[in-house]
């Protein structure tokens, strides 16, 4: 008698197992469709055969069937691992190419701040080297004195008595000289005035870097102004008999302030600075 599968047998098959992943789950799909070949096999059986016999030819052909499936599901395998492995390299080689320009930029950076250093360095050192120049050049000037009237011979000497100064005595020295003789700054200076000044006539003062101050009276004219940086020997004036005078004369003073009556012995005060009268 022959046997006859039912509809509802005959639709039946293996549920797939469930995987993790989509490669789990599409070899599940390969192995249920290979199941429901087996199955159909067996509902194709020859008149006459058993069920049970139909259905171990299922089987087994289900189960020759799935050794394809089963090295397609290993080459997928060694196919992602691969992938894996691809993705893997390519991340390191980004990270190693990173770290170099990283590297490479902080060697710039390092590179330009020793260049910005030694440049600040360097202009330093100019500066410095030019401050030490000028100083150098002040202290020169400053050291160096000179006569305000060349070898011209003293006529009245400082602090003589007498009625003819207010002060009841001679407050400078005067260098006997003709009109016209050019007088000269005795050290570095600046002008603090020149022009008319009473019984002086016409003077020039100088302020020193000591302090001190230089007084050339009774010139012709001045030859400087007011806030006029002067240096040693530089012509300020020309000889003269202005203001209170008996003849041409240069009257030189030295004082501790601009004004009249903080005088000093200006052959002294020359004297120490190496220059003799």
């Amino acid at each position: 008698m022959a046997f006859t599968v039912s509809p509802a047998v005959r639709g039946k098959h293996r549920r797939a197992r469930r995987g993790p992943g989509r490669t789990g789950a599409t070899l599940a799909g390969v192995a249920a469709l290979t199941a429901v070949g087996a199955f159909g096999a067996t509902a194709a059986a020859a008149p006459g055969q058993s069920r049970t016999a139909a259905s171990a030819g299922g089987i087994a052909s289900a189960r020759d069937a799935s050794a394809p499936d089963a090295a397609f599901a290993r080459a997928v395998s060694v196919g992602e691992a691969l992938t894996d492995a691809v993705a893997e390299q390519a991340d390191a080689q980004r990270e190693a190419a990173a770290a170099e320009q990283r590297s490479a930029d902080k060697a710039r950076a390092d590179a330009r701040a020793v260049r910005v250093r030694a440049e600040a360095a360097a202009r330093a050192k100019v500066a410095a080297a030019a401050r030490a120049s000028r100083a150098a050049s002040r202290r020169a000037l400053a050291a160096a004195w000179t006569r305000p009237v060349g070898d011209a011979p003293i006529g009245t000497p400082y602090r003589e008595a007498g009625a003819y100064w207010s002060s009841g005595y001679h407050t400078g020295v005067d260098f006997l000289v003709p009109i016209g003789t050019t007088v000269h700054a005795v050290a570095v200076g600046t002008v603090v005035s020149a022009g008319w000044d009473g019984s002086y006539g016409n003077d020039v003062i100088i302020r020193h870097a000591d302090g001190k101050y230089t007084l050339y009276g009774h010139l012709t004219r001045p030859l400087v102004a007011a806030g006029q940086r002067v240096a040693e020997g530089e012509a300020i004036g020309v000889s003269g008999a202005t203001g209170n005078v008996t003849g041409p004369h240069m009257h030189f003073e030295v004082r501790t302030g601009p004004d009249y009556g903080s005088d000093i012995d200006p052959v002294a005060y020359l004297r120490s600075h190496g220059v003799t009268l």
